[in-house]
């Protein structure tokens, strides 16, 4: 489907694009241009909402301002789940978000943010700028007339807050529990009844027992969260998000209206971001957790049985979408770098780290 094409010829889509022009036009004062980003994070959100403005303060201070990035947070403009049409149909320029909330347009956005046993933050890096990644995001993103970048990454997740302990794949049937993208899938092919919330309503719902359990990110952003507030139980390893990126999207026609010297920054920006924020939540991550069992949160790890029911439910949820061409080149090409990079990365960074926490103690 080229939905592009829809978009432009369909009397839905010509009426789409009769209002965006109405609602947020390109603004030019004396040769400048402001371009609105909407975001799928609420403002202030720790980590997720810093990377959407350092891209955007970024864009802004590499033009010297003739190209400003106005942010709108999730509900300024348009609701988290609503960025990708809005970005689209041109109701706005440009978006900060986590590519797997849009699965339902095409489920191979899930591998540019995370897949369930798949790569972390740095063999994701290793994919994305050297091993086809960022052309096959790009050949995806034509599809919906976007072009896409990574544009942030908060390391590996944790597996989450649960209101009571999990000791088999059994303690799964029937909780309610969020978790977007493929390992939201899987979670429900374990009997959970998955729940897909924008992260500033989570822990509404899990103080008001709307659900039973959430991941969010780590200890620095789910600190600031308050979930430790609602439940001590926290499962640091989760299998969902070994290495979550963010991603920056603009709409494909504005993109290319931007002169070659403005379309680099856009990139180089969201490049430069994808590092940063990374560094971010790793320079956090580990004080905050020191906080949080001092205040009394218990650390818990998923039993082998689990990983193991989890590890089931994955690969049937990759089976089921092996049938689409572009996920299978996708997922192939992921899984093919995956291998070469964990091969090295596991006798070299693994094994000196194994030694060095033995030795050094």
């Amino acid at each position: 489907m080229d939905r592009r094409s829809f978009l432009k010829n369909s009397t839905i889509g010509g009426a789409a694009t009769v209002g965006a022009a109405t609602l947020a036009a390109p603004a030019y004062a004396q040769g400048n241009r402001t371009l609105t980003m909407v975001t799928t994070w609420g403002r202030g959100l720790a980590g997720v909402h810093d990377s959407a403005q350092r891209v955007a303060d970024s864009i802004t201070a590499m033009s010297d301002g003739q190209l400003t990035v106005d942010l709108k947070a999730a509900g300024e403009l348009v609701g988290a789940f609503e960025v990708f049409d809005a970005v689209t149909s041109g109701q706005a320029d440009m978006y900060h978000g986590a590519d797997y909330y849009f699965v339902g347009q095409h489920p191979a956005y899930a591998y540019f943010t995370a897949v369930p046993f798949g790569m972390t933050a740095q063999e994701l890096a290793n994919w994305y700028y050297h091993a086809g990644g960022m052309e096959l995001h790009d050949e995806l993103g034509s599809i919906f007339g976007l072009k896409s970048f990574l544009g942030g990454n908060t390391g590996a997740q944790a597996g989450g807050w649960f209101r009571n302990a999990v000791n088999t794949p059994e303690d799964f049937q029937g909780l309610k529990f969020r978790m977007p993208g493929l390992g939201g899938q899987a979670l429900g092919k374990m009997g959970a009844s998955v729940q897909n919330l924008p992260g500033s309503e989570v822990y509404q719902a899990l103080a008001s027992g709307a659900i039973d359990g959430t991941e969010w990110i780590g200890p620095w952003a789910d600190e600031k969260a308050g979930f430790q507030e609602i439940t001590k139980t926290y499962y640091t390893a989760g299998f969902h998000e070994p290495g979550a990126g963010l991603s920056v999207a603009t709409n494909r026609d504005v993109f290319e209206e931007l002169s070659p010297a403005h379309q680099k920054m856009i990139e180089i920006a969201s490049a430069e971001c994808h590092q940063w924020n990374l560094a971010q939540f790793m320079a956090n991550n580990g004080s905050a957790l020191q906080r949080l069992q001092s205040g009394g949160v218990q650390l818990a790890e998923f039993s082998d049985g689990i990983w193991d029911a989890m590890g089931t439910a994955s690969m049937a949820v990759t089976e089921e979408n092996m049938g689409d061409e572009l996920f299978a080149k996708i997922h192939n090409s992921a899984m093919e770098s995956m291998r070469a990079s964990s091969n090295w990365i596991n006798r070299s960074e693994g094994a000196y780290r194994a030694q060095r926490d033995r030795v050094m103690g």
